[in-house]
C-alpha cells in the first residue's frame, strides 16, 4: 500500500526524521484521529521504519485498538503487512473482540492456523473470548485441545478463559473441573468461575464458592463482592450480606456505587426494605439502577404505595426508568389497581420507542388485566413481538379473573398449538377459569390432565382450586369427600375455601368441621370466625353467631376490617365501612344516602343479614349501606365526570348486598362499575354482573 505523505500543519509539533526504536509511546501520545494516523503513517513509510515489524505493529495496535473509527484503516494495513507476525494477529483479533464481531475474530484465528503462525497465550484467550460471545461449545472445545498440544493449556491466562468458556457455553461443570485443579487461583480466576455461576443463576454455587473462598482466605474484589450480594438476594442469605456490608464500611468502600446499590439490592430482596432504603437515602449519586433496586423491593413486598412515591421521586430527580424499573412499577399499579400512572408507563414505553421485552410485555398484560382493561390486555398480548409460557399463563389467568372463563380456556388452546409447554402456574389460571365460569366437568378433565398429560404433578393450590369449583356449584358435599381424599394433608387454604362455599351454600353441619379443622392450623385467623359467624347468622341461629363472635373477643382475635381503594385523579383514596376520616366524608354520605334512595326505587331490598352482628335492628339497614365499596363507589360518583366509569379494588370478597346494590347504580347512574375483589373482577353494567352472580 501506497499513502501519499500528508503535509503536516503547523498546529502539529514536527515529529524526529527517525522513529525511536519503540514508538508506541509517541503514537499513543499524538495518534487522536484518522487523520492524526494518516499523517503519522505518511511519517513512517517516508522515513523507512514501517519495514519494522514492531513499528508496523505498533501503527496497526493504534489503529485497531484506539481510534474507534479507523478499523477499516486497520483492516488494510494488516493486509497490506507481508509477514504478519503473532502480534499483529492477536491485535485485530482482540480489536474483533472489542467490536462485538467474535465471527471475524474466528475467521481471522483459522487463517492464522492456515498461515503456520504460532498462537500465543493471548490468542487463546482472545478466541475462546469469541467463542464465548457466540455460545459455541464445540468449537470451544477445539480451542481448548489445541492449547494443550500448543502446551499452552496450563497457562493461567488462558485457564481463566476457558473457565469463562465453558461456564458462558452452559457446561458450567467442566468450568469449575479446571478450576478445582488450578495449583494457584488469582482473582480473575474465581471471578471467571463466579461469573460462569451467575449467568445460569447458580446462586448456592455462588455462596458455597465465596465460602470456600473465606476459608482459603483468598483475596476477592468488589466484582466478587457484588456477585455474592446478588446471590445472598436470590437466596435471602441475609447473615452473608450482613458480613459484606461490615466488610464495607470497614474497608471504606462505600464509594462503590455499584456495591452500595447490591447492598441496597440484597437488603429489599431479603425483606429488610426500610434498611436498604437507609442506604438508599445515603447514596450521594443514585443512577437508574440503585432506584430500580429500591422501586423493586418495595414492591416485591407488597409495599406498592411506596414503591410509586418514589417512582414519582425519581422522575422528579431526572432519571430515566428502564426496564426494571417499568416491571416493578407496573406490578405496584397492578396491585394498587393505579390506572393512571401504569397507563402513563405504557405511554412512556411507546414514546420512547423502548423495545417490548417478553418481562416489559407481560408486566403490561398483567397491568391491564388486573385493572379490570382485559380488552387492553388482549391487545396488549397480540402485540408482544415474542411470548414465553409466563406471557400465556397472564393472558389466561386475566381473562378468568374477568368473567371470560371460556375464552381463558380458548388461549389455552392455542397456548398448546403454538408449542408452548403449560407449566404449574398455567394450569392455576386454567383451573381458575374453569371455577370463575362454573365449568365442573372442565375443571375435573384438566385436572386429570395435569400429570397423564403433561407430566405435571398436582400441587396443594390445585387441590384447592378443585375445591372451589366443587364448591361453587353447591357440590358441597362432592368438595368434602375430595378434601377427604386428597393424597397430600389439607392445609388452611383448602379447608378455608370449603368453608366459604360453605357460607355460600348456608351449609352449617360441613362449615362447622371446616373451621374445626382450621383452628388446628391456623387458630387466630379472623376471617374463619367470621365466615361461620354469617353461616350462623343466615341460617337464622344468632346465638350460635353471637356466641363465636364472643370466643373472638376473648382470644383477642380482631377482624380484618374490610377496605375499598379508587383512584381519582391520578390519587389513590382508601375508605373502611362506617369511615369518616376522608376529607370528604359529610358529601360522601350523603351521596351514599341518595344511591340508595334511588336503587330502592328500582326494586333494591336491603340484605341484613350482611351487616353488623352487634348492629341494632334499626340500625342494620344504614349499616349495610356503608359498607366499604359503597363509600368508594359514591366517591367515584362525586369525583369523577358524567358516564365514566367508576373502577374500586377491595381486599375482602364482595358481599352479596354490595353485589346487588352495584348491580342496579350501574343501571341508575348508567356507569360501568368495575370492582375488583381478592378473588376476581366483577364488570358491572346496565344492571348486570360478568359473574352472572356466580362468584
Amino acid at each position: 500500500m501506497t499513502v501519499a505523505p500528508a503535509i503536516i500543519p503547523d498546529k502539529i509539533p514536527p515529529l524526529p526524521p527517525q522513529f525511536p526504536s519503540n514508538p508506541r509511546t509517541l503514537l499513543l501520545q499524538q495518534c487522536k484521529s484518522v487523520r492524526d494516523l494518516r499523517q503519522i503513517h505518511a511519517h513512517i513509510i517516508k522515513t523507512g521504519s514501517s519495514l519494522h515489524h514492531s513499528t508496523a505493529e505498533n501503527l496497526l495496535e493504534c489503529s485497531a485498538l484506539l481510534i474507534p473509527s479507523a478499523m477499516d484503516y486497520a483492516l488494510k494495513l494488516f493486509d497490506e503487512m507481508p509477514q504478519p507476525h503473532t502480534e499483529a494477529f492477536n491485535i485485530m483479533i482482540r480489536a474483533f473482540i472489542l467490536t462485538r464481531s467474535p465471527t471475524n475474530a474466528l475467521y481471522l484465528f483459522l487463517r492464522m492456523l492456515a498461515a503456520s503462525i504460532y498462537p500465543d497465550k493471548h490468542t487463546f484467550s482472545c478466541i475462546l473470548k469469541a467463542c464465548s460471545r457466540l455460545n459455541s461449545f464445540e468449537i470451544g472445545k477445539q480451542v481448548h485441545a489445541y492449547a494443550v498440544k500448543c502446551g499452552l493449556g496450563c497457562e493461567e491466562f488462558v485457564l481463566n478463559s476457558l473457565i469463562h468458556m465453558y461456564a458462558s457455553c452452559g457446561d458450567v461443570w467442566s468450568g469449575r473441573n479446571l478450576f478445582d485443579k488450578m495449583p494457584e487461583r488469582g482473582i480473575v480466576t474465581w471471578n471467571a468461575m463466579f461469573a460462569g455461576y451467575f449467568k445460569f443463576e447458580s446462586w448456592q454455587e455462588v455462596v458455597s464458592l465465596f465460602r470456600d473462598m473465606l476459608k482459603l482466605g483468598a483475596e476477592f474484589d468488589e466484582v466478587t463482592l457484588i456477585t455474592v450480594l446478588t446471590a445472598c438476594g436470590r437466596l435471602g442469605i441475609l447473615d452473608l450480606g450482613q458480613w459484606i456490608e461490615g466488610y464495607v464500611q470497614e474497608n471504606g468502600l462505600k464509594s462503590n456505587q455499584n456495591l452500595v446499590t447490591s447492598l441496597v439490592d440484597m437488603y429489599a430482596k431479603c425483606g429488610q426494605v426500610d434498611k436498604a432504603r437507609n442506604l438508599f437515602d445515603e447514596m450521594v449519586f443514585r443512577d437508574v439502577v440503585a432506584w430500580s433496586a429500591m422501586i423493586s423491593g418495595y414492591s416485591q413486598w407488597n409495599r406498592c404505595r411506596e414503591a410509586l412515591e418514589l417512582f414519582h421521586d425519581m422522575q422528579r430527580a431526572g432519571v430515566e426508568p428502564n426496564e426494571v424499573t417499568m416491571v416493578s412499577v407496573l406490578s405496584s399499579c397492578a396491585v394498587l389497581g393505579a390506572l393512571e400512572t401504569g397507563k402513563w408507563v405504557h405511554s412512556y414505553v411507546r414514546r420512547k420507542q423502548l423495545k417490548t421485552t417478553v418481562n416489559l410485555g407481560t408486566a403490561l398484560v398483567d397491568f391491564y388485566a388486573k385493572c379490570g382493561f382485559i380488552l387492553n390486555a388482549l391487545e396488549t398480548f397480540a402485540k408482544i413481538p415474542q411470548k414465553n409460557a409466563w406471557s400465556w399463563t397472564v393472558i389466561i389467568q386475566g381473562l378468568a379473573s374477568n368473567g371470560q372463563g371460556e375464552e381463558a380456556l380458548r388461549f389455552f388452546s392455542l397456548m398448546i398449538e403454538a408449542d408452548f409447554q403449560p407449566n404449574y402456574l398455567t394450569f392455576i389460571a386454567v383451573l381458575s377459569a374453569c371455577s370463575h365460569a362454573g365449568l365442573v366437568d372442565e375443571g375435573k378433565r384438566f385436572f386429570r390432565s395435569m400429570s397423564c398429560i403433561y407430566g405435571i404433578e398436582p400441587r396443594i393450590e390445585h387441590y384447592g382450586i378443585m375445591v372451589d369449583i366443587f364448591g361453587r356449584s353447591g357440590m358441597i358435599q362432592e368438595a368434602y369427600n375430595f378434601v377427604i381424599e386428597m393424597p397430600i394433608k389439607p392445609n388452611a387454604i383448602i379447608w378455608r375455601t370449603l368453608l366459604a362455599s360453605c357460607k355460600i351454600h348456608k351449609n352449617v353441619e360441613i362449615g362447622e368441621e371446616s373451621l374445626k379443622q382450621l383452628v388446628k392450623l391456623e387458630p387466630s385467623h379472623s376471617g374463619d370466625y367470621i365466615l361461620l359467624s354469617n353461616i350462623y347468622a343466615s341460617a337464622g341461629r344468632l346465638d350460635d353467631a353471637f356466641t363465636l363472635r364472643n370466643q373472638m373477643k376473648e382470644k383477642g382475635i380482631k377482624k380484618t376490617p374490610g377496605c375499598s381503594s379508587i383512584e381519582v385523579d391520578g390519587v389513590i383514596h382508601e375508605f373502611f365501612a362506617e369511615d369518616s376520616a376522608h376529607p370528604l366524608s359529610m358529601e360522601i354520605y350523603d351521596k351514599v344516602d341518595e344511591m340508595m334512595m334511588r336503587i330502592k326505587e328500582s326494586g333494591y331490598l336491603p340484605d341484613i343479614a350482611e351487616a353488623r352482628l352487634d348492629a341494632e335492628e334499626d340500625e342494620k339497614e344504614v349499616s349495610v349501606s356503608h359498607h366499604s365499596e359503597k363509600l368508594a363507589i359514591a366517591f367515584g360518583l362525586i369525583g369523577s365526570p358524567p358516564r365514566a366509569a367508576i373502577r374500586v379494588s377491595k381486599n375482602l370478597r364482595v358481599c352479596r348486598d354490595c353485589h346487588l346494590a352495584t348491580k342496579l347504580i350501574s343501571k341508575v347512574y348508567e356507569r360501568e362499575i368495575v370492582v375488583r375483589d381478592r378473588s376476581r373482577f366483577h364488570h358491572f353494567k346496565d344492571g348486570s354482573c360478568s359473574c352472572n352472580d356466580y362468584w
